[in-house]
């Protein structure tokens, strides 16, 4: 029995069209990344996808994205699990700063550090910063040391595994067609895990909005065939508009 897995990157945020680093900051869609939502609904239609189960972030963003690619897609009903763990990456004091602003005061070797390699955080904020989770109601019932105050890509693998492995693989086992909407980073600490990518090759991957990925995968839970973007163009092209958001 067989099984398949579609991610998809939540559409458009308001701060993604400001070209601000969010992180867990709960903003929510522009008119265009509604329209992402929409447009990745109608396409896993379109290709006559069928989920049992989806799973999102507890961000606005990734929520509203399931729910308008779920109504486009015809499949409103479907059971939808919420987890922390599919969270953003935490960008510490990044947030809300502007990305070519960051650049132009740090350089742009730093920024990239800070944005896109695997082990090197961004500077952290206090507990009493507004942009901690501690300040955020969702979070309340979480230990205190759950809560990031900056992480690197390397720290969100360490929490997206042990979701995949209590929650989704046992789905897969069974067979399931499984849809998860996230984000950017979980997204890529999830792709580094089932592509095998290194660390420092994942320094170069970006996640296109709005863009199912499928990947299908047998018994024993390898895959059966090569993953791929059900729109591989369109995909190409958002990778590469993400890639630019400092100024490269």
């Amino acid at each position: 029995m067989n099984s398949t897995l579609v991610i998809v990157r939540h559409g458009e945020s308001a701060w993604n069209a400001k070209n601000l680093f969010t992180g867990w900051v709960d903003v929510d869609l522009t008119e265009k990344g509604e329209g992402e939502a929409r447009a990745a609904g109608a396409l896993l239609k379109k290709e006559g996808f069928f989920f049992d189960v989806c799973h999102t972030s507890v961000l606005t963003r990734a929520v509203r994205t399931a729910n308008l690619a779920l109504e486009a897609a015809g499949q409103v009903w479907l059971p939808v699990s919420r987890t922390w763990r599919l969270n953003e990456r935490h960008y510490g004091d990044l947030q809300g700063k502007d990305k070519v602003q960051m650049v132009q005061q740090f350089g742009a070797e730093q920024v990239k550090l800070w944005r896109r390699s695997y082990d090197v955080p961004p500077p952290r904020v206090e507990p009493s910063h507004e942009h901690h989770p501690a300040k955020d109601p969702r979070y309340r019932l979480l230990a205190d040391d759950a809560l990031p105050a900056s992480e690197c890509l390397k720290d969100v693998v360490a929490r997206v595994l042990p979701w995949w492995h209590d929650a989704v693989v046992p789905q897969l086992r069974a067979g399931l067609s499984v849809l998860v909407v996230a984000h950017g980073n979980s997204l890529r600490a999830l792709i580094k895990h089932l592509e095998h990518i290194g660390d420092a090759d994942i320094t170069e991957l970006n996640v296109p909005t709005g863009m199912p990925r499928l990947y299908r995968f047998d018994q024993s839970l390898k895959l059966a065939e090569a993953p791929r973007y059900l729109d591989e163009a369109a995909a190409r092209a958002g990778a590469d508009a993400v890639k630019k958001q400092t100024g490269g």
